[in-house]
Parts: structure tokens; sequence; C-alpha cells
């Protein structure tokens, strides 16, 4: 049960160390995160349907 409590009171302690993000901050990574998974998806859509026409093409 010691080490339980050991584990929890080590929790708030870390916890009091994490710098959280600024309001600002946060907007700004939402935008690059979501730009970014938008790109890639746009990304390899294209290029599966690219490879996929360049098969029907061949075969």
């Amino acid at each position: 049960m010691k080490k339980i409590a050991k584990f929890f009171v080590s929790v708030k302690k870390e916890m009091k160390n994490v710098r959280w993000p600024s309001k600002k901050e946060l907007i700004t990574y939402s935008i690059a995160t979501i730009s970014f998974v938008v790109f890639f998806g746009l990304f390899f859509t294209l290029t599966d349907s690219g490879i996929a026409l360049v098969r029907t093409l061949i075969g």
C-alpha cells in the first residue's frame, strides 16, 4: 500500500513541473497538426490513385 501512495505522491509532484501550453500555443499547434494530417492524407490519396491508374493502364 505504501508503494501505491508513494506513486501518487510522485505523480502529484511531477504534475506541478508540467508546463501547459498557452491558448495561443495550443491553437498554433492544433492548426499545424490538422494541416499536416490533411496534407499527408491528400498526398497518400493522390499517390494511391496514381499507382492504381498506372496499374490499370498497364494491366
